[in-house]
């Protein structure tokens, strides 16, 4: 079988998890102008793609990856609690858990989850978003780099999704701003991968203080 048809269908926008019902703080971003128009877009999730995903989401999901292809259970439960209390705030919480939720649902359903895999999975009582992704990748199987890289893609488009949604901001605009930032979903893939253990981390306050306050936000179409 054609292995782009399992890469596609782990990127897609129809994978029922919910993925796009959440903004990642930047509806917020939008409400108090941080994020204005494409100048600011592109700034605003440059910065996420480089100083946040591709020094920790990003490789902590590519070790979910390989653990869970390697099947070695316990350093994957061992990442899953890193991942665990790694989040920042309760909207970030709350996200990862849902997706991971949905996806949990997803693969119990599915024939292709093999024996140790949903053992795993059902010992959790928890599951999150970076598991769920993992484990999906492995049942299709899609390799860790693969797996990460349709996971930037989903995560790019998400945002773009979001500004389409909150700023006028068309289709083409979207596209071109696609073509911008393509590069440096590449970048942020390789540093991801070479990145070593003891490096990885994040300090993504503008990120923590817009999801917080999205929280709190009176109006708003996504989900906090």
């Amino acid at each position: 079988m054609n292995p782009a048809w399992a890469l596609l269908r782990l990127a897609s926008p129809q994978l029922p998890i919910g993925g796009y019902s959440y903004s990642q703080g930047l509806e917020m971003a939008v409400d108090n102008g941080r994020v204005n128009n494409p100048d600011s877009a592109r700034r605003w999730i440059s910065d996420q793609l480089l100083l946040n995903l591709a020094r920790f989401e990003a490789p902590l999901l590519l070790a979910h990856c390989q653990a869970a292809a390697e099947e070695n259970w316990s350093e994957l439960q061992h990442i899953c609690e890193t991942h665990r209390a790694s989040r920042e705030t309760r909207e970030l919480h709350l996200e990862s858990r849902q997706m991971g939720y949905s996806l949990q649902q997803l693969l119990n359903g599915l024939p292709e989850l093999d024996a140790p895999a949903r053992s795993f999975l059902e010992q959790c009582a928890e599951p999150h978003l970076a598991l769920g992704w993992a484990l999906a990748a492995r049942a299709w199987g899609i390799s860790p780099q693969d797996a990460l890289a349709a996971w930037l893609w989903s995560w790019l488009e998400n945002q773009l999704a979001v500004l389409m949604k909150t700023l006028p901001l068309g289709q083409q605009a979207a596209q071109r701003l696609t073509s911008e930032l393509l590069p440096l979903l590449q970048q942020a893939q390789q540093d991801a991968t070479h990145i070593k253990p003891e490096h990885m981390g994040s300090a993504a306050f503008g990120l923590s203080l817009t999801c917080m306050a999205h929280e709190r936000q009176y109006s708003r179409l996504f989900r906090s």
